[in-house]
């Protein structure tokens, strides 16, 4: 979760509401410097470099970045004859970037209260190569700085069971907070009857985390997953296993866990790429 997606205090399925006399505006825009410099790469060229990047959080979207249009490098925006409306920012152009198409927008019609966007380009996230802040590569979206992941460690009592079996029984698992998301209970190897545990293909990403592999347990799709080498902030989970309530038991102190509702995350759109094959090329 960040300021506006997941279910953050800008988005319409957040948890917390703001306490105030009136309504708030059912929707609510808010843009910020991102004061960092930023970089975007295609086809082997640096084609946007920025120290003025300004970042819009939108409800029900992740951060995005909108460059100033004099960093971008002359001759790789096209202008297209596809117009688009957005519901609060008005007429949206188009612009081909080199060879790929609807790849770049910017607001053609601001309303004066949005003028801080005039003149300011964005990207579409997996048209691109990809997208550092300095030297660094940053995965699938804009870095949002509202998102934050922390982990305690416990002695609370956890344990696992499909049917009769116990898959996992713990006093020492590790709870993963991460904003926007319920708890998240990890489960060192050694405590887990890693037989029971069958790999299945397929991977997802998350930028705050990395590679997650999956586990079926019997006929239970899906009901196990970890981060066989996690980013290094949150290297702590690295190989340990957590387990879906909603598809295995998960009992926590003799109580049974349920999943909790909004934890569903889109991987796909123009401001995002949560792909695991986005870190195939990492090296580009």
């Amino acid at each position: 979760m960040g300021l506006a997606w997941q279910q953050g205090p800008l988005s319409s399925k957040a948890v917390g509401h703001f306490l105030t006399p009136e309504p708030l505006p059912e929707r609510l825009l808010f843009v910020e410097p991102l004061r960092r410099r930023m970089r975007v790469r295609l086809g082997g060229e640096w084609i946007a470099d920025s120290e003025d990047v300004v970042l819009l959080h939108e409800p029900g979207k992740y951060p995005v970045a909108y460059f100033p249009l004099s960093d971008v490098v002359e001759g790789f925006l096209s202008v297209e004859t596809r117009t688009t409306t957005h519901k609060d920012l008005g007429a949206t152009a188009w612009f081909s970037v080199a060879d790929k198409p609807h790849a770049a927008w910017q607001f053609s019609d601001l309303p004066s209260h949005a003028s801080v966007l005039r003149n300011q380009v964005a990207f579409a996230w997996r048209a691109m190569d990809a997208f550092y802040e300095e030297d660094e590569r940053i995965f699938g979206h804009a870095a949002d700085m509202y998102h934050r992941v922390d982990i305690r460690k416990t002695s609370r009592h956890l344990v696992v069971r499909d049917g009769d079996r116990v898959i996992a029984d713990t006093h020492t698992p590790l709870a993963l907070y991460e904003s926007g998301f319920d708890v998240r209970w990890y489960v060192r190897s050694e405590d887990v009857n890693m037989a029971a545990l069958e790999s299945v293909e397929g991977q997802t990403f998350c930028p705050y985390k990395g590679l997650a592999s999956y586990y079926d347990i019997g006929a239970r799709r899906r009901a196990a997953w970890g981060y066989p080498d996690a980013w290094p902030e949150v290297a702590a989970v690295s190989g340990m296993i957590s387990f879906e309530p909603d598809v295995v038991d998960v009992w926590l102190d003799d109580r049974k866990l349920s999943l909790a509702p909004g934890q569903t995350v889109v991987p796909h759109g123009v401001d995002r790429g949560l792909d695991a094959d986005e870190l195939s090329s990492k090296g580009n």
